[in-house]
């Protein structure tokens, strides 16, 4: 097979990594790429600026590509699955419609309060005078989202009423770096433990991937600006099977039927970002259409199954059929990232120590540029240093040994991937 991989992120390198293990595929080509996914078995990289969706499709026909995977959720929101269908070609992931779970908060709001999902209370605004006006009469802290996409960075936590009525004046003029918005969701802060609970998801049939939890705050201890994911590990026991078998019947079911009364039909990755509280109930904070990044680096170092098999399993509606197995080990991913990310930072930092190696560690490549054969920083999430281990204490302790080989001017990462299951620290511990 001929594989086409859209994206240039850590998500999409891990996903070129496994497709170039499945002894189905010949060639990988991937748009645009990065250093790390263009050093892969059976890869091309083709680095084309600002492609359209008529472009990829113009590619898959050159290039005879046999099934494209949509890694980010731009393309998938912008509709390049419902245009690749018509055009007769093979590709894996939402319709335009299916993707607006992401692509919109308020109408993933509506999808859920129509079925019945737990999530947390809220209103939608069209103009600042009303939101400002329903700021003062709510509690704090205060949650915040701009309806479109952002990157992961267009959710906002409060604890100031004058902040957050200057943050909403702010994203409904667009004064918000990286955030363009005509409708905000303000909704109510819920306490718990985060989790991520991905599945693939073919029409009515639900398969869970392994469990994973994010760390979404830039800083140790979940303190800072969200950002787009700061690290990851898989498993979690945050998600049991009792927890799983709840998401799929409480919340990921009812989503689907809800879409299905709506004339959408589901068919690709579904990532239910979820809040566990004390009591074990998983409330849905966000839905994304695609997988996470970085989970996906976690998640897919522990894949033991063809992925392309899974794929093709979900586009024919053979989920069913499907067994995905799983390594016992786990894995622990910690993202090195730019100085001043999620805000402004600099580019173009030479980047040394990559050819060092450790045994069960993989850097995936994120926002990373090549120049005379050495590697520089071209973005804010740079490099996902993931490795596996017989427990998560050991895949942690491997990933940062990885992580600290690694060096460029203005290196910032997290210390604490991990801690709260390795200390045992959650809240219903």
């Amino acid at each position: 097979m001929n594989i086409l991989i859209i994206g240039s992120g850590g998500r999409e390198h891990a996903i070129t990594w496994k497709v170039s293990q499945s002894e189905k595929v010949k060639n990988i080509f991937v748009i645009p790429g990065n250093p790390g996914i263009e050093k892969e078995n059976k890869v091309q990289v083709f680095d084309i600026q600002d492609p359209s969706i008529q472009d990829y499709i113009n590619f898959a026909q050159e290039n005879n590509i046999d099934l494209t995977i949509v890694g980010p959720e731009a393309p998938l929101v912008d509709g390049i699955v419902d245009e690749f269908e018509k055009n007769g070609l093979l590709i894996f992931g939402p319709t335009k419609n299916a993707a607006q779970l992401e692509g919109s908060k308020n109408f993933c709001k509506e999808i859920l309060n129509s079925g019945g999902v737990l999530t947390a209370e809220h209103q939608s605004f069209t103009d600042s005078i009303s939101a400002v006006n329903y700021i003062k009469q709510h509690s704090l802290p205060i949650v915040i989202k701009a309806d479109g996409l952002a990157a992961g960075k267009g959710v906002f936590i409060l604890d100031n009423k004058e902040e957050a009525s200057k943050l909403v004046n702010d994203l409904f003029t667009g004064n918000v770096d990286g955030v363009n918005c005509s409708i905000i969701v303000i909704e109510d802060f819920l306490k718990g433990e985060e989790a991520s609970f991905i599945c693939l998801v073919s029409n009515d049939s639900v398969i869970p991937l392994a469990s994973s939890k994010d760390h979404k705050k830039l800083n140790n201890g979940d303190r800072g600006p969200n950002t787009g994911g700061m690290g990851a590990y898989s498993p979690t026991k945050l998600i049991d099977d009792s927890i799983a078998d709840k998401v799929i019947k409480d919340i990921i079911k009812p989503t689907l039927n809800e879409l299905k009364k709506r004339g959408i039909n589901y068919s690709g990755f579904l990532y239910a970002g979820l809040m566990i509280d004390e009591n074990k109930n998983p409330f849905v904070l966000e839905y994304n259409c695609r997988l996470g990044d970085p989970e996906a680096q976690a998640i897919l170092m522990r894949l033991e199954s063809d992925i392309i098999d899974m794929l093709l399993a979900t586009i024919n509606n053979k989920l069913d059929d499907l067994n995905i197995e799983w390594s016992k080990f786990s894995a622990c991913t910690v993202v090195l990232a730019s100085q001043g990310y999620p805000g402004k930072y600099e580019k173009n930092k030479k980047i040394d120590g990559l050819e060092h190696e450790i045994s069960g560690t993989k850097v995936f490549h994120a926002g990373t540029k090549s120049k005379n054969e050495d590697i520089f920083t071209n973005g804010g999430r740079v490099l996902g240093v993931t490795a596996l281990g017989v427990n998560l204490q050991v895949a942690q302790a491997k990933a940062y040994d990885r992580a600290n080989q690694v060096h460029w001017e203005g290196k910032i990462k997290r210390h604490d991937i991990g801690d709260k299951e390795i200390k045992n620290k959650f809240i219903f511990s």
